[in-house]
């Protein structure tokens, strides 16, 4: 071993010698397995991936499955006890787990450098496109990722000099969002540069197929979603999110959506799909059951036709869901036990095929990030809250229309004939005016319990924006009711005990990132205190 230490020491002190003394280590012995720099096509694939669920299965669907549990839209058969168990790290009942820290992962790993060296080289190239996409992508992944944690590593992030870093207030990361929807903007428009249009089609084939003017209408939907989020503050300004949302997304031609290879392995097939098997034990809730059901009293008596297309039925051949806390427990009856979202039987937690499974539970199903349907809502919400009910009532009947052609559209596989949404059905449902009211009594409650249904599956990020918003059991103004009507918040008995009876509004930092090597740092923020998760985020307050 002597003899080889020498042997490589000399060749180290020649090769050195030879570069002159000037270059770096990492550059004098650069790593043959693997390359130092590939093109920015060869980038953008992966990237895209992450705005679902990538080949490690990080990205929003991952923690969709814990936020879903907040926002009542499906949750597991099994007890939770309690209910914000998955609110993070440094919490009794979770303990050091990574579980619920996929999004935080996904923002400064699988995107970050990533991201970064796309758009240098892209620069490099002079394909301004790449750089726009990556703007566009930091954009949307930062407004989620404080909106999900709170205080969030901004000015310091990406430094690899450092081995702790500080966090920023929400209100700057807001500012430093809109700032990168406004950069992607330009770099999106520019003409001059390498015209790589055809590369780009291919790089870009899972989401937007390179074009330019698609991806700026979704930078123009985050725009509207970071003005929007900001209805409990003076400074809400429902014009902007007018504006922004007229130049965004507004048919369903144009919806982010990531699609996927399905070719039979786990890392080309969708997240919520049987083959990589990370929901066989989740289930509909009672809330969104009842909701699409006419049992809610929203839409009392009123059969959403879309709801054969969404949940699942049970062995009675009826709708039902289960509590968000007590899982199938809290269903005596077996035979009225949801199936599982891809169709299985109650008991079951895995399948063979997705043959049964619909929407977005099949292995080549695509996802949803953003959708006509959710940007027409935000219009319609800012629109009422301005005054202007004309306005407003359209967008929502318009919302709810491209909710429903989405459907139709992308989602009726494995469906029956007797099941399917009809021009007639789509009209009665329509002209119901339990459904569409009339401009004078066209609520809130109307429009966030259908933005709710629109978005139910892919969007609990975005919902549970909306649910701390009305921080869960808001009255509408104009209803005296909940805005989120038969909503009802787990009892003091199914919540941490530390928390104090307080409802979570945010989720704690991925463990083996920030409470092992940041430790210090989120200690002077007190994200070690136990009721941490429950501290009401910024947007939310006044």
């Amino acid at each position: 071993m002597k003899n080889i230490k020498n042997i490589y020491l000399i060749a180290a002190t020649t090769a050195l010698l030879g570069a002159g003394c000037s270059k770096q280590i990492d550059e004098a012995y650069q790593n043959p397995n693997a390359p130092v720099k590939v093109a920015p096509a060869e980038l953008l694939p992966q990237i895209v991936s992450t705005l679902a669920a990538n080949y490690a299965g990080h990205g929003p669907l991952s923690d969709i499955r814990y936020i879903g549990r907040y926002t009542q839209s499906f949750t597991v058969t099994g007890a939770l006890d309690p209910w914000d168990r998955h609110a993070g790290p440094g919490n009794a009942a979770l303990g050091n787990t990574d579980l619920s820290g996929s999004i935080w992962r996904t923002h400064y790993y699988d995107l970050g450098q990533n991201v970064n060296r796309m758009m240098e080289w892209a620069i490099e190239e002079q394909k301004y496109t790449y750089v726009g996409i990556g703007k566009a992508i930091f954009a949307w992944s930062y407004l989620q990722l404080t909106d999900y944690h709170g205080p969030v590593i901004l000015s310091e992030a990406f430094n690899t000099s450092q081995l702790t870093f500080g966090f920023d207030s929400e209100d700057k990361v807001y500012t430093h969002v809109r700032k990168l929807c406004h950069e992607a903007l330009a770099e999106l428009n520019r003409t001059d540069g390498v015209d790589a249009s055809s590369e780009l089609a291919k790089a870009d084939a899972y989401f937007y197929g390179g074009d330019k003017n698609k991806w700026k209408k979704f930078v123009y939907a985050v725009l509207a979603r970071s003005f929007h989020h900001l209805t409990n503050k003076s400074s809400y300004n429902a014009d902007s999110v007018i504006a922004y949302s007229n130049l965004a997304i507004i048919t369903n031609a144009d919806n982010a959506m990531v699609k996927f290879a399905n070719i039979g392995v786990s890392a080309d097939a969708n997240f919520f799909g049987p083959l990589r098997n990370n929901i066989g034990s989740y289930r509909q809730t009672s809330y969104i059951s009842n909701l699409m059901d006419g049992l809610n009293p929203a839409f009392q008596d009123v059969k959403d036709p879309r709801i054969a297309y969404m949940l699942r039925r049970n062995l009675n051949g009826t709708f039902k869901g289960i509590d968000v806390t007590y899982g199938n427990a809290g269903i005596t009856t077996v035979n009225d036990r949801p199936e599982g979202l891809w169709g299985q039987a109650s008991g079951l937690t895995a399948m063979a095929n997705d043959n049964t499974a619909r929407y977005i539970f099949r292995n080549s199903s695509e996802i949803p990030v953003i959708t006509a349907s959710e940007v027409l809502f935000m219009k319609s919400e800012a629109a009422l809250r301005k005054g202007d009910r004309a306005t407003a009532l359209a967008a929502y009947r318009d919302a709810i229309s491209l909710s429903m052609d989405l459907l139709t559209s992308k989602y009726e596989t494995n469906l029956a004939d007797a099941d399917k949404i009809t021009p007639d059905k789509k009209a009665a449902f329509l002209a119901n005016t339990k459904v569409i009211p009339t401009v004078e009594t066209l609520s809130l409650t109307h429009i966030m319990l259908q933005k709710f249904i629109a978005t139910w599956g892919w969007g609990m990020m975005e919902t549970w924006v909306d649910m701390r918003r009305y921080h869960y059991t808001d009255k509408d103004p104009m209803t005296g009711e909940q805005v989120y009507r038969a909503l009802t918040p787990p009892p003091a008995d199914r919540l941490n005990p530390e928390n104090g009876g307080k409802l979570a509004y945010r989720v704690r930092y991925r463990f083996n990132a920030e409470y092992v090597w940041n430790a210090e740092v989120l200690r002077g923020m007190g994200a070690f205190d136990q009721d941490y998760h429950t501290r009401e985020v910024w947007f939310s307050k006044p």
